[in-house]
């Protein structure tokens, strides 16, 4: 099992296990995270499950696709490192991944 350390706007720490090929939403979500709501889903089209990854683990992730793009748009505070946890699938790569996140979905 991989492991995925999800942190709140507030610091609170949530380390869980993550199965391959579950999206960080679905993973945040089989486990009670707060701050990820995946109203949509995980169809990339509310942008609910929006994170910031740490900047260690950009590098590992699959590129933002147009409709992602589109969402953030819409998020309040977007950055650099903002991603949707929908569009995230859990591999080997990103065992021990962190994901900060927003206050505006508490």
């Amino acid at each position: 099992m991989l492991q995925v350390t999800f942190i709140e706007h507030d610091g609170t720490t949530h380390q869980v296990a993550a199965p391959p090929e579950r999206t960080l939403m679905q993973i945040a979500l089989d486990n009670g995270v707060p701050g990820i709501l995946g109203d949509c889903g995980g169809s990339c089209s509310c942008a609910t499950c929006h994170a910031y990854v740490d900047a260690r683990w950009i590098d590992q992730l699959p590129p933002v696709s147009e409709t992602e793009v589109f969402m953030l748009e819409g998020v309040p505070d977007p950055r650099e490192n903002s991603r949707l946890c929908c569009q995230i699938r859990m591999q080997a790569a990103l065992d021990g991944i962190v994901v900060r996140l927003p206050q505006e979905q508490v």
